[in-house]
């Protein structure tokens, strides 16, 4: 591959994204990325927060199209990406060691996993993160069990159409699995195109 992958929506939304996680992340140390994808988050992100290490991480076959944003920016703070996948019933794998990473963010992944997965993702991250730790997910979802929008209810029905495990997540129904684990929701920002950036902290509350 010699192409750069490219999402427009990452061009739309990383400034506003931004705008949150520089507050958010003040003062920690290293960041994993769930799901970067094309890797246009990570050198934006990491570019501008240049105290953070920032770990990408996707399936095996993503990879490729991401270091070829990650070499063009050539950025100190933007390791090599890592294969990594949530498995359910076995969390995050492969394993990382506890401790390593004092926040985690995924934007658009929990709408396109299956519910299994998003339970196994929420289990690997509160297994990571030590006592304080941050994780943080951008992207559309229900409140109470209902859609926020028109065109978030067209988009969960396309989402089904295509894979009848996915499907716009509702919130509330996270914040009880993450509750499993440790994590309480802190946090709920809304932004634009009817898309959220919840976070949730490990021992929060406790």
């Amino acid at each position: 591959m010699d192409t750069k992958p490219f999402a427009q929506s990452c061009q739309r939304n990383r400034d506003p994204i931004l705008a949150v996680l520089q507050p958010l992340l003040a003062g920690r140390r290293q960041v994993l990325e769930i799901g970067s994808g094309t890797g246009q988050h990570a050198v934006h992100f990491a570019a501008a927060m240049p105290q953070l290490v920032w770990q990408c991480s996707d399936h095996a076959d993503h990879l490729p199209g991401m270091r070829l944003w990650l070499d063009e920016a050539a950025l100190p703070n933007t390791p090599p990406p890592i294969a990594l996948q949530a498995v359910p019933g076995h969390g995050l794998q492969p394993a990382l060691a506890a401790g390593l990473f004092d926040a985690v963010f995924t934007a658009n992944t929990l709408h396109i996993m299956g519910w299994e997965a998003v339970c196994a993702l929420l289990d690997g991250v509160a297994a990571l993160l030590p006592q304080g730790g941050v994780f943080a997910a951008y992207g559309p979802f229900k409140r109470d069990g209902r859609f926020t929008s028109d065109s978030n209810r067209d988009f969960d029905a396309w989402l089904k159409a295509r894979d009848a495990a996915s499907g716009i997540r509702d919130r509330e129904a996270i914040d009880a699995q993450a509750a499993a684990h440790g994590l309480q929701r802190v946090h709920s920002h809304q932004l634009p195109a009817n898309n959220e950036l919840l976070v949730w902290q490990r021992g929060a509350g406790s």
